[in-house]
């Protein structure tokens, strides 16, 4: 389990480009199918400084048997996951970056939102621009390019790893962000 800090999911290329396919926030399990799959297709790795919570597979497994209740929960954990990933997939696919960038930002947003990380749209975003590159199929250039039409136009102010969302519905909007994939109660009103 995620406890602080960014993990993400990637993929190599045969001749080594990175693809992130997936960002886990604090309160995220990231490797919830590999209870029941012997060989994970990606990798994880920390794309921040992380605290990261572990517990064996096995033991995973005999406290779902024993309680129906938590493996339900888990269940529904990879189903989102799902969702994420469907949502990820049409994000590289068929937005174009700027969209793209807004889509992954409004997402970050609310998953640390609905873990109570983040206050008024503002928070701790130790994302390189490198990472948000592999992760929506773009070059860390046309990465800051986007960022700084972003900034252009009063949706979002960066300092450092600080990032605020200064017109939370304008973000929304070019991000083509409807949250309901994520399954958060929190998404609707926040």
């Amino acid at each position: 389990m995620v406890l602080e800090g960014l993990v993400g999911s990637t993929k190599l290329t045969g001749d080594g480009k990175r693809q992130i396919t997936s960002f886990f926030v604090p309160g995220d399990i990231p490797d919830l199918h590999g209870m029941h799959l012997s060989v994970l297709d990606c990798t994880f790795s920390s794309l921040a400084r992380a605290s990261l919570g572990f517990m064996r597979h096995d033991a995973m497994r005999a406290i779902c048997d024993r309680h129906a209740s938590i493996a339900a929960i888990f269940w529904r954990s990879t189903l989102i996951d799902a969702a994420i990933y469907r949502e990820w997939v049409t994000n590289v696919g068929r937005r174009d970056a700027y969209t793209r960038m807004a889509h992954i930002l409004c997402e970050l947003i609310v998953r640390l939102h609905s873990m109570g990380i983040i206050k008024d749209h503002v928070a701790n975003l130790p994302v390189t621009q490198a990472a948000l590159a592999d992760a929506l199929g773009l070059s860390t250039v046309h990465v800051n390019r986007v960022l700084q039409e972003l900034r252009r136009n009063g949706l979002i102010f960066t300092e450092g790893t600080r990032f605020h969302a200064v017109d939370w519905a304008g973000l929304v909007r070019a991000g083509d962000f409807d949250a309901t994939y994520l399954h958060q109660r929190t998404a609707t009103t926040f």
